[in-house]
């Protein structure tokens, strides 16, 4: 055949890919809701800050729960982000006072 390595190794090789291209669109997705909720806490913007947070945790829940990413880079993640909203949402408060 020509190719390097075994049948097996392949075929490996193959799923391997096929599971990249599935994948890529999920953590793309989970990429992009991070970044508008970290853009809306940088702006100020708490209330919606809060709601695209909410979205991008079920987003990295649901993508942790489907094997898509590891469930501890999902909770890293989550955790970033709630510890950069709750930082947000207290910098106004102690402007204010």
């Amino acid at each position: 055949m020509g190719s390097k390595g075994h049948a097996s190794a392949q075929k490996v090789a193959r799923g391997s890919i096929k599971r990249q291209k599935r994948n890529k669109a999920t953590i793309s997705q989970v990429k992009t809701e991070i970044a508008t909720a970290e853009k809306l806490i940088a702006a100020g913007n708490k209330d919606e800050a809060v709601k695209a947070a909410a979205i991008a945790e079920g987003v990295l829940q649901k993508s942790a729960n489907k094997h898509k990413i590891h469930p501890n880079n999902a909770a890293r993640r989550t955790s970033r982000l709630m510890k950069k909203l709750n930082k947000g949402a207290a910098a106004p408060k102690a402007k204010a006072a």
